[in-house]
Order: C-alpha cells, then structure tokens, then sequence
C-alpha cells in the first residue's frame, strides 16, 4: 500500500487539471469495501424460453454492438474520458483509465450502465452517455422461396437508416410464386439467445401492418417457407407487390403435349407502360398463355380444362397445378393465367371429344395459333397452301385461294380431306354455296392442314380427255410436215 501511495503522489507534479487529481487520489485510496480492479460483466438477460411473443415482446430487438461500429461515448464532468471510439475487430473497445474490454453483444443501455459502474470506481456520480456513431454494415442471409438466396452485406443509409425485411427480398432478386407469407422466419441472436421471429407479410400487403416488416439487425437469418397449397389469386397479389415476384430476367419453361410447337422456351416478361411522372416501363411477369403461345399455339383437340402445371420447389419438392383455361374463356377469370417461373411444365394433354361449339371459342383464343395452313388444289386460281385465320368456313378458304375458275371447276361440289389426330384420314363432300353461312354440313370450319380439292366440271373433264387423245397424232403430224419441208427444199 506504501509503495502505491508513493507512486500515486510522485504523479501529482504532472498533473494539470483538477479532474485529473481528484481521480488519482479515488484511485490511490480506495475507499473500504470498494473494488480496486473491475468486476466482471453484468450478465446479460435473454429472454424467457418462451420467446418473444409469449411475452408480448416486441419484435423491434435493440440494436446489439459487435466489431467494426463506431460509438461515442461522453463521460460527465471528466471531459477528457469522452470521445469516438471504434470497436475493435474481436469485439473489445479501449477506453482511457478503463483499458480495453470485450462488449460484443452489448445493446447500448448495457453498455452505458457498466461504464457508468466501473467509472463510479473514480468519478463520483458520473453522467454516461453513449450513442451509435457510425453502425457496422449488417450481413444477413435468406433461404428458402426467394429468386437469389445467399448471403448479403447491406449498409446502413445515413449511418442511421436500418434497411427493412422486404428491402432485403428485393436486393435478393424478389419472391417465388410458392413462397409463404404466412410464417416469415427470422432467426437472431440477442441477449445471449437465439430468438424465432415469425412474421404474416399477408397482413402487411392486405392490412398495412408496418410492424411486421421489422428492421434488420446484423447476422439475421431470413427463411421463407413453401407454401404447400397455392392460391392463384395470392399469387396475383404477389406479383403487384414491390417486393414480391419480379420481372427483370428471362425464365426457361417446357411446353409439351397438343401443341403444335413443344419444347423448351426461353419466355420474355411482358413491358407495359407506366402511368408515372417518370415514364417507367414496369414488366409484368411471363404467364401461362404467353409460353403457350411461343409453342405454336393448341391444337384442335386440346383439353384446356385438365392443363398440368408441374413445378419444383427450393426444397426439392414438385407441386402440380390446376389449371382451367376453359374457365378463362368463358368468364375471364384471369387467375387461370398461372405466372410462371423459372422450371416450370407446361403439360396440355388430348381431349376424348371437343363439340364444335367449343372448337369455334378455342381456335379465337389468344394462346391459339394466329393463322392456319389448308391447301386449296384443283380448279381455283392460286392454287396451293393458303395461311387463314382460325375459324375460317370452308367457301371463304376457297376464296382466299383466289376462288373457282369458273370456265374449269365444279363449283357444285368440293373434297375435303381432313388428316385426324389419331392418324386417321376423312374425306367428305361437300355441296358448297357461297351465300351460305357456316353450317357444319355444306360450309364446315376449317382446321389446320385441310385440304381441299375443287373438281373439274363435266365439261373440262370432256375436253382435257380429247386434248389427252388426240396430242399424239398431232405430234405425228408435227413431224410428218417437218419432212416435208425438207423434200420440197
């Protein structure tokens, strides 16, 4: 004790400043009872097992400090003990009279009541304050139904600015079509515990419920879960959303079945123009008649009631959807018109019988072929194979073909020979007037690669018969005048 004193008073010629020597007599007489090294650090206070929302808890945590944050710390009357300091890389931070201690995972209330403890050693009653300067940058990472999953390192705005649950899904590149809004998790450490934080972005979207797109805090994990059974009209929601499904790449799909084209597409998202100041073009999502369409369109005989959307998950797993584009036709329920995303199977398969009231609505539908090929031969004008509109009657393919020769066809009476999907071949005829209306018996529909045949009439038949009989006896008589022409010479 003798030889501390001596040292202690040794110091006070070099002393300047009062402060200074009211700190160095408290340090060199401790008072009784009063520690002369630091006690340890004040445990921190988890919350209970039952996590945060049995608790009524918020789900705002404290901002909890770790390396590379800049703070401030001002120390009451000892003004030289107040400054910025940065903490260091292994979570320790260097105060004067203090020295250098760990306080990785200190919110800053802790903070400030344990230096207020152990400057109370040396100061009486002082007055701590400590505020964040400069936050560190957060990385975070999200799993699950999200276009980009991975790890980020996002910066604070401002200094101050905390960025917000969905400005990291849209730095992630958005959502999948089979994310689940309802069980948003969060996983972070805080108090020296893990805590589970579930949040409903259906009640922010839906509701406005700002609360649940809390502020991030560094070393957040992010989970976004499948949904197991998929709301179309949800996933519509989604894609107005400005975090939810984006536009901005290109998707890889396959379309098989009774299209006329199947395969693998790459399909384009769709520009549409912006109402806004700007002029902003927004892109909306590829949908499902968009690849139909890229595929050659349906077939005559496709089932567009029993459509298979099949699609494989983040986690591995594969969801078939639904789809009835017969109920998109006749009521406009656009919800049918499934978004796409990148793997999906498109699977349109044959219907057993298709009425012809039906056949007439799909061949206009938009996810249809725009023409259709039937060639026209025999006693027309241009003969040959003639791209028509769907829908298109029989007198008008005719007349599309630049109409009957009237000097050489049987205006009366036409083939039409139609290849059927099962392989087989029809051929009917057909008394065909062309005042007529579309009737299935004497005007039918047309469809894809029809043939038509227009016949020549009694008269031609007649005539193109003598010219077949008598040319070789012209030829003869052809020659036997060129010999003659040579005797005369």
């Amino acid at each position: 004790m003798g030889k501390k004193r001596y040292q202690c008073w040794g110091v006070f010629p070099s002393l300047v400043s009062v402060n200074w020597i009211i700190i160095s007599l408290v340090w060199c007489f401790p008072g009784i009872g009063q520690p002369s090294v630091f006690d340890p650090i004040p445990p921190l206070e988890p919350y209970p097992n039952g996590g945060y929302q049995d608790y009524g808890l918020s789900t705002e945590t404290e901002y909890t400090l770790g390396a590379g944050d800049r703070i401030r710390v001002t120390v009451f009357p000892v003004e030289e003990f107040s400054g910025e300091y940065q903490i260091l890389v292994d979570g320790t931070l260097s105060l004067p009279l203090l020295g250098t201690f760990p306080i990785e995972g200190f919110t800053l209330s802790q903070l400030t009541q344990y230096l207020t403890q152990q400057y109370s050693l040396y100061v009486k009653r002082p007055a701590v304050t400590v505020s964040l300067v400069a936050p560190r940058p957060l990385k975070l990472a999200i799993s699950g139904e999200i276009n980009s999953p991975g790890s980020y390192l996002l910066p604070i705005e401002g200094g101050q600015k905390f960025p917000t649950l969905t400005q990291l899904i849209q730095q992630a590149g958005g959502l999948t079509t089979v994310a689940d809004l309802d069980n948003v998790q969060i996983k972070r450490k805080f108090k020296g515990e893990t805590l589970l934080l579930t949040l409903n972005l259906w009640d922010l979207l839906k509701q406005g419920q700002l609360e649940q797109d809390i502020t991030l805090r560094d070393g957040d994990q992010i989970i976004i879960p499948t949904e197991e059974t998929i709301d179309v009209g949800q996933t519509r929601l989604l894609s107005d959303a400005n975090f939810g499904i984006t536009a901005n790449q290109e998707i890889n799909v396959a379309v098989v079945g009774e299209v006329y084209r199947p395969g693998s597409y790459r399909v384009i998202p769709e520009n549409t123009a912006s109402s806004s100041a700007g002029g902003t073009i927004r892109r909306q999502p590829p949908r499902l008649t968009l690849a139909v369409q890229l595929a050659g369109g349906i077939k005559p005989l496709a089932d567009v009631r029993q459509v298979e959307l099949r699609r494989y998950n983040r986690d591995g797993s594969q969801q078939t959807i639904a789809v009835d584009l017969w109920n998109l036709l006749q009521t406009g329920n656009i919800e049918q018109d499934i978004i796409l995303q990148e793997g999906d199977t498109i699977i349109i398969p044959t219907a057993e019988n298709l009425s012809p009231e039906e056949s007439e609505p799909l061949a206009a539908a938009s996810f249809s072929p725009a023409t259709i090929r039937i060639n026209v031969v025999g006693e027309v004008r241009s003969p040959g194979t003639v791209e028509v509109p769907p829908n298109t009657p029989l007198n008008q393919g005719i007349l599309a073909a630049g109409g009957f020769d009237e000097r050489r066809s049987d205006s009366a009476t036409v083939e039409l020979v139609r290849l059927n999907p099962n392989g087989t071949v029809t051929k009917r005829d057909i008394e065909i007037d062309l005042s007529q209306g579309i009737a299935q018996g004497d005007n039918p529909i047309l469809r894809n690669n029809d043939v038509v045949i227009v016949n020549r009439n009694l008269l031609t038949v007649a005539s193109d018969t003598l010219t077949t009989i008598f040319s070789p006896l012209g030829a003869l008589t052809g020659f036997i005048n060129f010999f003659n022409l040579f005797d005369n010479d």
